[in-house]
């Protein structure tokens, strides 16, 4: 059955060498809006991104991830994509899970169209005997002509988007994992990958949207986990989560 466990889960980072203590604290709190805790021994600093998240997700569980910027919803979509691993705790993930934090991840701009698209099935553990229907339905989605067979760098940004896009969004996962709502260029091409979007939201058992577009949260989840400084302030229905965030 399709779940996502986490148990006491906490994503420490660990600085060392800044110059001082008012540099160090300058530099961090730009970047983040975690825990920040100063090691007098090393001169080192440790920031919390996630500190001790239980939670338990299962199959019909559509989640909206909300939070300030720095508040942890970056590091728990990595977290639970499998990129990143708690320092502390543990996530058990059961189902095949679609990453859409960064589409262009992974992919060559030196390398053709085609093999990019290998690349990319590769990552997202397609069999090889399954690569050729995955190309064929990859290549018809993307819908750039004969710029498949050459290297990316050629690419306009849209065509880059295109090809992204189609290659990470031909199958069906368990678990969808995504950092905002993908914007895809052209109006045409925008409109063809809403439509797959919602296609593959409603198939999939598992949804977990991080987004500042509160009324796309609303429309599309069920639930809501809002992040405070790396911790859970509020895990709820969406109505109810909203109506406080709101506040």
């Amino acid at each position: 059955m399709t779940k996502i466990i986490l148990k006491n889960a906490s994503v420490d980072y660990e600085i060392h060498n800044t110059k001082t203590q008012s540099l160090k604290s300058k530099i961090v709190k730009s970047f983040t809006g975690g825990i920040i805790r100063y090691n007098a021994h090393d001169s080192s600093i440790k920031v919390s991104a996630l500190s001790d998240i239980s939670l338990s997700i299962i199959k019909g569980d559509k989640i909206g991830i909300i939070g300030n910027n720095g508040a942890g919803k970056t590091t728990i979509l990595r977290v639970l994509s499998g990129i990143y691993e708690p320092t502390n705790g543990f996530v058990e993930i059961t189902g095949n899970v679609l990453p859409l934090i960064d589409i262009n991840l992974g992919l060559d701009s030196d390398a053709t169209g085609i093999q990019n698209i290998k690349l990319r099935s590769v990552m997202m553990g397609i069999d090889e005997n399954d690569f050729e229907d995955y190309l064929t339905e990859v290549v018809k989605f993307a819908d750039i002509g004969e710029f498949i067979y050459l290297p990316m760098r050629t690419y306009s940004s849209g065509m880059q988007l295109r090809l992204s896009f189609a290659a990470s969004t031909v199958i069906s996962p368990d678990i969808l994992i995504m950092d905002e709502w993908i914007s895809t260029g052209d109006e045409n091409f925008s409109k063809k990958a809403n439509i797959k979007l919602k296609e593959i939201i409603d198939k999939t058992n598992i949804l977990i949207l991080a987004s500042h577009n509160l009324k796309l949260i609303e429309e599309l989840c069920n639930k809501v986990l809002w992040l405070e400084k790396g911790k859970v302030k509020m895990f709820d229905k969406t109505e109810k989560v909203l109506k406080v965030y709101a506040k």
